[in-house]
């Protein structure tokens, strides 16, 4: 094959010189036919990068719609699994997603106001409590309604970092967030009173007591009540009551009202008092030990009851065992007592008043000249120290006891005829 006028043999020219083909070759290694149909089968190198693009976007649409979708229809079974691990480690309410599905758990419930009394409420918060510790208790005082719709909002609102021990106002009408809210800035500033009811106070002094302070709140009627005639509720706070032998079922809690200083606020309430007064009690009484006494018989009660008629007879502290022997050696022989604060209580006799004949000779289960035996109930609110006595009688055979000339001390003795025979001027102490 010969090459003639510098024509390839495939480059078909007619006689004018044009290319049959369309395709004019450039050189060596220019392009053929067939690469210019698959470039314009193709298209252009911009023309691609476009379609590139235009793809991607459409599989991005395409992946936020399945997204979309899945979201919408897994967020119960999400929600469902995140909540119940939430409640379990609050912390976990700082991720945002996790906060979103609690609250939409929580629901209406988180901005609802509770449907209590509109009256303010003195809400104690105690040193070392927590969001977690308060809630049962805003609960039940009837200042929330939720325990978990204010537990999440203390959280987000970071409630365990400014919760500080004091009184707090707040009403049962408040949404968590202003429950919380109130727990912070409502604070109550309180002055204290000290009221001091001293050792051996009946019921009837503790009254008067109350209604002659104006500096307290205390309802001296309430407080008489409540102290007369405890209803079942009252006394089923504090069970040690109703352990076998301590409180006889339907008796006042004379005995039991504890004398000591308590601080009054104008919050303080009469059911507080009480409650007060009981748990110095049992403070106290769980330091005396009772072996002897039971040993001899006795039940706690009648300890109590001992503890009571020394208070009212005792002004010198040494003779409290001395008094409390009279009284064990009396009950061993079946004597009567013959302690005349049984019948003042009985009858209601001031200790200014001196005891008439009359009411020496009227019978009474409170009279122990004439019945034998210990009274039925205590006759005031003894101290710590005629407890231990009334545990501890001293290791005497005294029978019998007679006031001083100096209106204190007593006279201390086994016979009846060195009784007899003793000056009476301690009588006239009144």
């Amino acid at each position: 094959m010969s090459i003639r006028g510098g024509r390839g043999p495939r480059d078909d020219q007619d006689d004018a010189g044009n290319y049959r083909n369309g395709y004019h070759r450039t050189g060596r290694y220019g392009r053929g036919p067939g690469d210019q149909r698959k470039y314009e089968r193709y298209g252009s190198r911009n023309g691609g990068m476009g379609g590139i693009l235009r793809f991607i976007v459409f599989l991005g649409l395409l992946a936020g719609g399945v997204l979309l979708v899945m979201v919408t229809v897994a967020r119960p079974l999400v929600r469902a699994v995140i909540v119940p691990w939430a409640d379990d480690n609050p912390a976990a309410l700082r991720i945002p997603f996790v906060e979103d599905m609690v609250r939409e758990d929580i629901g209406p419930a988180l901005t609802a106001a509770a449907d209590g009394s509109a009256d303010e409420i003195a809400f104690t918060v105690q040193s070392g409590d927590t969001p977690a510790t308060v809630a049962p208790r805003l609960l039940e005082q009837g200042i929330i309604a939720n325990e978990r719709a204010f537990l999440f909002q203390a959280r987000v609102d970071d409630l365990g970092t400014k919760l500080t021990a004091g009184q707090f106002g707040l009403t049962g009408n408040l949404t968590p967030a202003q429950v919380v809210e109130g727990l912070v800035a409502n604070r109550i500033t309180v002055r204290n009173v000290p009221v001091t009811f001293r050792e051996g106070l009946r019921i009837e002094q503790m009254t008067a007591k109350l209604a002659n302070d104006a500096n307290t709140e205390i309802d001296p009627q309430e407080f008489y009540k409540l102290a007369t005639n405890p209803p079942d509720e009252l006394i089923a706070d504090f069970p040690w009551l109703l352990e076998d032998g301590v409180h006889p079922k339907g008796t006042s809690l004379e005995g039991f009202l504890y004398p000591a200083t308590y601080d009054f606020t104008k919050l303080t309430t009469t059911k507080q008092l009480v409650a007060d007064q009981l748990d110095a009690f049992r403070e106290n009484w769980s330091q005396v030990d009772l072996k002897y006494a039971k040993s001899k018989n006795l039940t706690p009660y009648d300890v109590l009851i001992i503890a009571s008629m020394i208070e009212k007879e005792v002004q010198v502290p040494k003779e409290r065992s001395l008094v409390a022997a009279v009284i064990y050696n009396r009950l061993h022989l079946d004597m009567p007592l013959g302690i005349d604060a049984t019948i003042r209580y009985g009858l209601n006799i001031p200790p200014t008043k001196a005891i008439l004949q009359s009411q020496l000779d009227t019978p009474s289960p409170y009279n122990t000249r004439c019945c034998p035996g210990l009274p039925p109930t205590p006759i005031g609110n003894p101290g710590i120290a005629s407890m231990q006595a009334a545990a501890h009688p001293a290791k005497v055979d005294y029978l019998y006891f007679v006031r001083k000339a100096d209106c204190k001390s007593h006279f201390f003795t086994a016979s009846l005829r060195a009784f007899n025979n003793y000056p009476r001027a301690g009588l006239d102490c009144g």
